[in-house]
């Protein structure tokens, strides 16, 4: 039972930068607990491959790599907005732009439904 637990959960303790302020100590990070569900096969694997000393390190990375991507689509989306702000056309009527955004909620509902599975 201990054992099924312990693939369910997945303690990870950040290394916990340590910094001297008139002779305390002070964690510039705390542990915390994530259940990664089918996620933890993939933590597993890369600490198996010897890629990664630790799970916190897998979740590190992982967390820059979605530091990197959010940047990379808010990038994409600036440069629409200067885009859109740039054209000369005219602008959608209300109607329409509410159609738009209709479409564009049902398709990221259906995309982040997806990406859970």
């Amino acid at each position: 039972m201990a054992e099924s637990k312990r693939n369910l959960y997945d303690s990870v303790m950040p290394c916990g930068i340590r910094i001297a302020m008139k002779g305390i100590e002070m964690r510039t990070s705390k542990p915390i607990t994530v259940t990664l569900g089918k996620q933890q096969h993939s933590v597993d694997a890369r600490l198996a491959s010897g890629a990664y000393d630790s799970a916190s390190e897998v979740i590190r990375a992982a967390l820059r790599a979605l530091d990197r991507e959010e940047e990379a689509v808010n990038a994409v989306l600036r440069a629409k907005i200067r885009a859109s702000l740039d054209d000369p056309r005219p602008s959608l009527t209300a109607e329409e732009a509410e159609a738009e955004m209709t479409r564009f909620m049902e398709n990221e509902s259906k995309a982040t439904r997806n990406a859970a599975r």
